[in-house]
């Protein structure tokens, strides 16, 4: 199949082996490949034309987000189980596709299928969209013949993991969302409205405060190099987070200070348990070997921390060790996820202890994050306040000042 980039996308109009008229779209490198393909299923074609893009077609143009894929594998999953074969079922999920580059995805999909490739080797070719655990339970389905509730089982994974992290970039937005603000508003402060209290107190001809000198001088100073601060900052985290995907130990640095931080420390370590626990729940219910689940789980942890301590589970389990005693070691899980563990390994549970597990968490962290929504509401008001209210305070002291000493000198 040629590259993506050299595929465009043509209209085509004709009529079908019952005389019905018939229209379409179909991405290609050429107009003969259309024409072949249209005549392989058995369609006349008469008009063939280039689909020309929309103006401004890079700003219309949506991206496959995380939830796309969830709700792509649960029609799917869906489809199949009423019996309709896969490329007939790609070819209606791509007929109501609305996002152009999800379109795309699907009608590669269902050509690589149609040319023979099985469904996961299919779905290898797009690593950014279906990573290794997804297509290593998609491979398990075709190998078993259930591909159709293997499908359903890695659509509730998919839609309680990205819940998940829905709910952790929930925590995490009131906190950033309030430095911003603050920070937005502080400068806007010290650069348009400190100025003004400048020029009256330029006629004042008296020595200001050490409180309001300081302020005049950041608004100084935020004046003239604003454009060199906030150009610096947006560097800086540009390279913190360049670093972060590059250098492991400075991601495990990041996690480590990440789990310390008061609340927040603990939904992201109730998230990455519940994490751990929902992917090898789904994994080892799929039939795949405990190492191999293992391994996938590590691969799909998104905390270099875990990600380590789960290689370590599996090197410790591949040379004999029961799951729970390597788990303990670690010493990330706490004392009732282990005797859980424990529980499952010896009762021949171990599925459902993880899937009791994950739903425990999941709950735990939706209700850490509804708690921390009430509780940064008020801290909100306090920190813009503070900020804010220093800043005003410092520019009136002169003024107070001078009010004091006319009342004075009229005494």
């Amino acid at each position: 199949m040629p590259p993506t980039k050299s595929l465009s996308t043509y209209i085509w109009r004709g009529k079908n082996s019952a005389g019905v008229a018939i229209s379409g779209e179909m991405k290609a490198s050429n107009q003969m490949i259309v024409k072949a393909e249209l005549r392989r299923q058995g369609i006349f074609v008469s008009k063939i034309k280039k689909k020309s893009k929309p103006l401004f077609s890079f700003f219309h143009r949506k991206k496959i987000a995380a939830a796309d894929i969830a709700i792509f594998t649960r029609q799917l999953s869906t489809m199949l189980g009423a019996g309709i074969p896969v490329v007939q079922s790609l070819d209606i999920l791509e007929r109501g596709q609305t996002n152009e580059q999800f379109k795309s995805l699907v009608n590669q999909l269902k050509v690589d299928i149609e040319s023979g490739l099985t469904m996961s080797n299919a779905l290898r070719k797009h690593p950014l969209y279906f990573n290794n655990l997804y297509c290593n339970l998609v491979a398990a389905g075709e190998q078993s013949g259930t591909l159709d509730s293997m499908l359903i089982r890695l659509a509730t994974y998919r839609e309680k993991i990205e819940s998940m992290k829905d709910k952790v970039k929930k925590a995490l937005f009131y906190p950033t969302a309030v430095i911003i603000i603050a920070t937005l508003i502080s400068a806007g402060l010290l650069i348009f409205v400190v100025p003004k209290f400048q020029s009256v107190f330029a006629s004042f001809g008296a020595q200001l405060p050490g409180p309001t000198l300081l302020v005049i001088k950041m608004s100084n100073i935020l004046q003239k190099y604003w454009w060199l601060i906030f150009g610096g900052i947006g560097l800086i985290i540009w390279q913190l987070i360049r670093l972060r995907q590059r250098s492991h130990k400075f991601a495990q640095f990041i996690d480590r200070m990440a789990f310390r931080l008061p609340i927040l420390g603990n939904i992201l370590h109730k998230s990455a348990i519940a994490g751990f626990a929902r992917t090898l729940s789904t994994t080892f219910a799929a039939g795949l070997p405990l190492i191999d689940a293992l391994q996938a789980v590590a691969n799909a942890s998104g905390s270099e921390i875990y990600t380590d301590a789960i290689l370590k589970i599996r090197d410790e389990v591949s040379s004999g060790q029961t799951i729970h005693y390597a788990m303990a070691n670690t010493n990330l899980f706490p004392n009732m996820v282990v005797q859980m563990i424990t529980v499952g390994e010896e009762s021949g549970s171990l599925e459902l202890m993880l899937s009791k597990i994950a739903d425990f968490y999941e709950e735990q962290v939706d209700n850490a994050v509804n708690g921390l929504s009430s509780l940064l509401e008020p801290i909100i008001m306090v920190v813009l306040g503070a900020m804010i209210g220093s800043l005003v305070i410092a520019m009136y002291l002169p003024i107070f000042r001078m009010g004091n000493v006319v009342s004075g000198g009229g005494g």
